[in-house]
């Protein structure tokens, strides 16, 4: 551990949009729009790719075409080996902005352009810059959950996988990190490594709200569960955990470890494919509300429920929701997640998972 205790900055405030609602639809209505999508695909000559965190029948439509279901860093290198000339990226802005930095000789399209993040929002890339040149002497190292312009402004892009790693060895050179948007992950990052470090103060609004005292009262009922842990939650959750992880060792672990329960502190979305490649586990969502709250697990992202199919359809049909970057800013950007990459490599650290 640091001698130093890490210092965090005052919180950016954001503006959280209520769950957007889309009309629900009939099983017809759901095979004629999916029909359509895939007739749009085929005449855009486009792939689909969508986060573990959307809803189920875009991850099911992105397998069935052709496309993918990951993180976002893998659905952006998966649009490197694609031979699809636009890539239709369903998950939230900062996930399209990776791909488009990675591929920028492709076109990127998204359902909603407005779908952002709380960890995005909160950190203002002046703002960002502004405390970067204040602290000269730190390397600085950014979350993937961040606009391109941060991206721009920093030494490494980490993922939630890799983050451990490239911290550990940055600290065993001396250097003194400032990280930014998570201050969950940043302080767990902080306490596995003793790396010193200058934490933005960001979090998830979806991971941020889960309860430790309802978290306590349901493993007392069902002793037996595995409790897996996304390391954006809170140091009172992460303490209960059995295993805390990215989604993609998250849902590994629901595969690999013998317990038939699982209570899952992490986005709601994540379940469609937990189930797909472990149908026969049980899985409970950790509880996010408080007392006399409307819903006892409310663990899902109002900005990824802003794709749907039918703002899906409507990206393709009318080819206006696309991602453009300032070249000059793409050009910056890619160098420290190019970095990761390359650590990644030389490391043996195989496929980076985001998130």
């Amino acid at each position: 551990m640091s001698n130093t205790p890490s210092r965090i900055l005052p919180r950016h405030s954001i503006q959280v949009p209520p769950h957007p609602e889309w009309p629900s639809l009939t099983e017809a209505e759901k095979s004629a729009l999916k029909a359509s999508i895939r007739d749009l695909l085929g005449a855009r000559k486009a792939v689909l790719v969508a986060h573990y965190y959307t809803d189920e029948d875009l991850q099911s439509l992105a397998e069935e075409t052709g496309g993918y279901v990951a993180d976002s860093l893998e659905m952006a290198r998966f649009g490197t080996e694609s031979d699809a000339e636009t890539l239709v990226v369903c998950g939230v802005r900062f996930m399209g902005e990776t791909a488009k930095i990675l591929n920028p000789e492709k076109r990127v399209l998204m359902p909603d352009l407005r779908a952002t993040c709380s960890l995005d929002e909160g950190c203002p890339a002046a703002a960002f810059t502004a405390f970067c040149d204040a602290n000269p002497d730190h390397v600085v190292v950014v979350y993937a959950n961040t606009s391109a312009e941060v991206k721009a402004r920093a030494d490494w892009v980490v993922t939630s996988s890799i983050a451990l790693p490239i911290v550990k060895h940055l600290a065993s050179q001396g250097q003194k990190i400032l990280w930014a948007p998570d201050k969950h992950l940043g302080h767990y990052i902080e306490r596995m490594t003793g790396a010193e470090m200058l934490l933005w103060d960001g979090a998830c609004v979806v991971h941020e709200e889960f309860k430790s005292f309802a978290l306590d009262r349901v493993r007392k009922l069902h002793p037996d569960a595995a409790v897996l842990v996304h390391p954006e939650a809170p140091d009172d959750i992460v303490d209960q955990a059995d295993l805390v992880g990215s989604t993609t060792q998250l849902i590994k672990a629901v595969a690999e470890l013998p317990n038939q329960e699982f209570i899952i502190a992490t986005d709601a979305g994540i379940f469609w494919k937990m189930h797909q490649i472990a149908p026969h586990k049980t899985l409970i969502p950790a509880p996010t509300a408080g007392e006399g709250a409307t819903c006892e697990s409310c663990a899902h992202c109002p900005w990824m429920a802003m794709n749907a199919l039918q703002s899906l359809e409507q990206a393709l049909r009318n080819g206006d929701r696309e991602i453009l970057i300032d070249p000059a800013i793409r050009q910056r950007a890619v160098v420290p997640i190019q970095r990761m990459l390359d650590f990644a490599r030389a490391h043996g650290i195989g496929q980076v998972r985001a998130f």
